[in-house]
């Protein structure tokens, strides 16, 4: 039997495995084969079409981004979406995913920030890739090790299609300063530099796949060069009990800025921290630092 390892970026019980423990916290993400059921996976791709067709209502706090390079070609229809954002009114609580975040984070879970992410074909490659980046570099609760993303491919992933890759072993980096890249300046699609030397491992997943990852990993995806989609479904989850932090003066408050203006844009008045936690849903235990607005974003 293998020697049990000390648990830094893990926690007691849940749904992974002794040694899916131990690859997430030698490397910091994990994936599951077939952990989402093709009939869930099939009602959320309907969905999403159905609201990027105009068949949904989207008012109640759901947005529609569309790719800039798409939109200016004057495609419609799921063709010329790259991400539905905020679907926390829908259900997020499949117990295939919040078993295997209660091992990582533990049982007090609230999740944050889901989207349903696609890469349509026929765009501009700087349009569709982003760069190398850590998730953490949005989000101003702590500490890091009580935060993971799920990750689940609606269909085939791999490179040519878009896909993930990570730099293993990266989430013991400290948070890095994130900017933009003069090649592609998608909104909020923040990079870090001096990174590239380092060794990436792509992630080909089939659908149903899901991969769980730190939020300091260094991680990205590349265009998608086929004419097949790439859709994937994605969330954050923190244990309830994180803390809130204040990102001014910090490498933060570059996004920090920018999502006020947002929400200024957008006729809200409400704190950095507030608008995470209106984004915010519990899933199961205490409700914690989270304070479960109604009044959603």
């Amino acid at each position: 039997m293998s020697k049990l390892i000390d648990r830094k970026y893990t926690h007691g019980g849940g749904a992974l495995f002794e040694e899916e423990r131990r690859f997430y916290e030698v490397n910091g993400y994990i994936i599951r084969k077939n952990n989402v059921s093709d009939a869930l996976l099939d009602e959320i791709g309907k969905r999403f079409i159905d609201i990027c067709n105009g068949k949904v209502d989207v008012s109640m706090g759901m947005r529609l981004v569309k790719d800039a390079s798409l939109r200016q070609k004057g495609v419609k229809g799921v063709n010329s979406v790259s991400k539905v954002q905020d679907c926390l009114h829908d259900d997020v609580s499949d117990p295939a995913i919040t078993d295997a975040v209660t091992s990582i984070i533990g049982p007090n879970i609230t999740a944050i920030h889901c989207m349903v992410i696609n890469k349509p074909p026929d765009s501009n490659p700087n349009s569709s890739m982003h760069p190398l980046h850590q998730d953490l570099h949005a989000f101003p609760f702590r500490p890091p090790e009580r935060i993971v993303v799920s990750w689940t491919a609606l269909e085939k992933v791999d490179k040519n299609n878009g896909g993930l890759y990570v730099v293993p072993g990266t989430q013991t980096l400290e948070l890095q300063p994130h900017v933009y890249f003069e090649a592609f300046k998608n909104t909020f699609y923040f990079g870090v530099k001096g990174f590239d030397h380092l060794p990436k491992v792509y992630l080909d997943m089939e659908k149903g796949g899901t991969v769980f990852i730190h939020p300091l990993i260094l991680h990205g995806s590349g265009p998608n060069i086929t004419k097949r989609f790439r859709k994937s479904v994605s969330c954050h989850y923190a244990d309830s009990n994180c803390y809130f932090i204040d990102v001014k003066g910090t490498v933060q408050e570059n996004i920090g800025t920018e999502i006020m203006d947002m929400i200024l844009k957008y006729g809200y008045s409400c704190s950095f921290v507030e608008y995470w936690k209106r984004k915010s849903r519990l899933i199961k235990g205490p409700s914690g630092n989270f304070q479960n607005f109604e009044n959603r974003l």
